[in-house]
């Protein structure tokens, strides 16, 4: 994995240990907070507090970066939509929340997963319990499908 240097958005949500895929100017992570199964967060690296002070080259990787995402989280949970949150309230360096969203409660890890604001808004205050051995193996089941 690439040495990146973390900011506190990032250590906040576990990062290093939660850093699925990691690139130039962006960081992948596990969230925690299983929101949804394979809830995860997109960090950027620069030391920005607003989206617009990101430089041209950020921009241009998230394409990329969105790209390998959507499809590794699709081929590992098979999402019927997915939701991008910038919402940066409390954490101020950029980062998304990528919140896979299912009409049906998924299975996975002997656990059952639910989105509990479909078919609207993801209900960010309901938690789907995981622990740290439940969050490795989601993390594992998406590095698998990363191309």
């Amino acid at each position: 994995m690439k040495t990146v240097e973390l900011n506190a958005t990032m250590r906040k949500f576990g990062a290093p240990e939660t850093i699925v895929h990691a690139f130039q100017y962006w960081s992948v992570m596990l969230r925690p907070a299983q929101v949804t199964l394979g809830a995860l967060v997109l960090a950027a690296h620069e030391p920005a507090k607003a989206f617009s002070e990101l430089s041209p080259q950020s921009f241009a990787e998230l394409h990329a970066v969105t790209n390998q995402l959507e499809f590794a989280l699709k081929k590992a949970f098979q999402y019927d939509k997915l939701n991008y949150l910038m919402l940066m309230m409390v954490d101020p360096d950029v980062h998304f929340h990528v919140i896979p969203r299912y009409a049906q409660s998924q299975q996975f890890a002997e656990r059952e997963f639910v989105d509990a604001g479909w078919p609207a808004v993801p209900n960010l205050s309901h938690v789907n319990e995981t622990d740290e051995k439940t969050n490795q193996l989601i993390m594992d089941q998406i590095k698998s499908c990363w191309s």
